[in-house]
């Protein structure tokens, strides 16, 4: 028995025992804790016992043994483990780990992660430990914090949700709203795990894992969602690039230098198709058309193979279906490869007035790459190494610097356009 393999077993069944625990018992917090330690008992138990006939009944038993007892260790809760206990099936009290009821509450707990009330990065934490089943200790690593500071986070996130008496029920009211919740915090995790924002690697596989193994989760069980079937194409079409991402020593690899037949051909073709579902579903949303533009990314035999008048088409829609300084800076370079750089640059100008772009490194990378293209390399240069004083993740410096430190020593070109 592998422990690779109870390992995505337990983090496939992690959602579905707390989800079940918390319908059932109500108290979150104490819920999430009984699971957390269920899942223990079975990483320790079942690479050298063998896999239960019924894992997820074993889990759910077990985890609410261990809720009783913590009910019952604290005197002070005596009466209320009287009432969950009372409440209790008989059967299911002291029966054989084997027997569980085949609700699947995962949907309903990813909707009280993301909770209205919580922060962005608490709804992110909360996420990876309640629906995708990783220790704090892992959460903590994969966003480089203090163990301590994202156990910190957790547990206030866990008393919102508990002291704010929130039902563990799908909400009736801005279903939609709460929706586009769950999907930007997966996208989040997503975007995090493939281009780390601080740190000595360039990607997180971890995290960009679980993004898409949540994002099938929340797809398999609202499969008519046209966004939610867009953000998984997006996902796997973006990740399909990650083992062209980078050289053997780790340093970045640009999509224009990428070696594209190490892209996971598979993964292309599935969130080709999926995209090509979503577009059919109805409204077209900001994960669809950012969707369609990886596809047409990944579409391409090569650079110079790429239809950007039809990218460039897609970021003008995504700029009026969600306007965001970040596609405009995306929309610059598509510009710019259909019309020439100096249009492209004129576009970035129109950005630099916003106080927060100027400090974001890849608007000065933007304009250094267009810089270079029309033969500014004194301009250029200097953009890149201010991009890479703004990066706090090390491979994206180290690319951004290299690039400053090869124009500086080329003389400059002699036209532009």
């Amino acid at each position: 028995m592998t422990d690779r393999r109870v390992e995505d077993l337990l983090r496939e069944l992690a959602p579905q025992v707390l989800g079940a625990l918390t319908r059932r018992h109500g108290h979150f917090d104490a819920c999430e804790d009984a699971t957390q330690e269920a899942l223990l008992k079975a990483a320790q138990r079942w690479p050298e016992d063998g896999i239960p006939q019924n894992p997820r009944g074993w889990l759910q038993t077990v985890a609410s043994r261990v809720l009783i007892d913590e009910f019952r260790s604290d005197s002070s809760r005596r009466r209320r483990e009287d009432t969950v206990y009372a409440a209790t099936p008989h059967s299911e009290r002291l029966g054989p780990p084997d027997v569980a009821p085949e609700n699947d509450d995962s949907l309903t707990l990813l909707f009280l992660c993301c909770h209205p009330s919580l922060s962005v990065p608490s709804q992110i934490a909360l996420t990876l430990r309640a629906v995708g089943g990783l220790t704090t200790a892992q959460i903590a690593a994969a966003f480089l914090v203090p163990e301590a500071t994202m156990a910190r986070r957790i547990s206030r996130a866990k008393a919102t949700i508990e002291n704010g008496g929130k039902r563990f029920e799908m909400p009736r009211t801005a279903a939609a709203e709460r929706l586009g919740a769950v999907q930007y915090v997966l996208y989040l995790i997503f975007n995090e795990g493939y281009a780390t924002s601080v740190g000595g690697d360039l990607t997180a596989p971890s995290l960009s894992d679980e993004a898409v193994r949540l994002t099938r989760l929340l797809h398999g069980l609202v499969p008519e969602d046209a966004e939610t079937t867009g953000l998984l194409a997006l996902m796997l079409l973006t990740d399909a690039r990650r083992p062209a991402r980078t050289r053997p020593d780790g340093a970045l690899v640009p999509l224009a230098e990428q070696d594209r037949a190490r892209w996971v051909s598979s993964l292309v073709e599935e969130g080709v198709a999926l995209v090509c579902a979503a577009l059919a579903l109805g409204a077209v949303g900001p994960y669809q058309l950012q969707a369609a533009i990886a596809a047409v990314h990944d579409e391409a035999p090569t650079i110079d193979d790429t239809d950007w008048r039809q990218i460039l088409g897609l970021y003008e829609l995504l700029e009026q279906v969600a306007p965001n300084p970040v596609t405009t800076l995306n929309r610059a370079v598509a510009v710019a490869m259909v019309h020439g750089p100096t249009a492209g640059l004129d576009l970035v100008a129109v950005l630099e007035s916003d106080g927060r772009m100027m400090r974001d490194h890849r608007l000065l990378a933007t304009r250094a790459h267009l810089r270079e293209l029309v033969g500014d390399h004194g301009g250029a240069t200097a953009d890149y190494r201010r991009a890479a004083s703004l990066t706090a993740s090390i491979p994206e410096r180290r690319y951004l610097t290299s690039r400053a430190a090869a124009l500086a020593s080329r003389p400059p070109a002699t036209s532009g356009s």
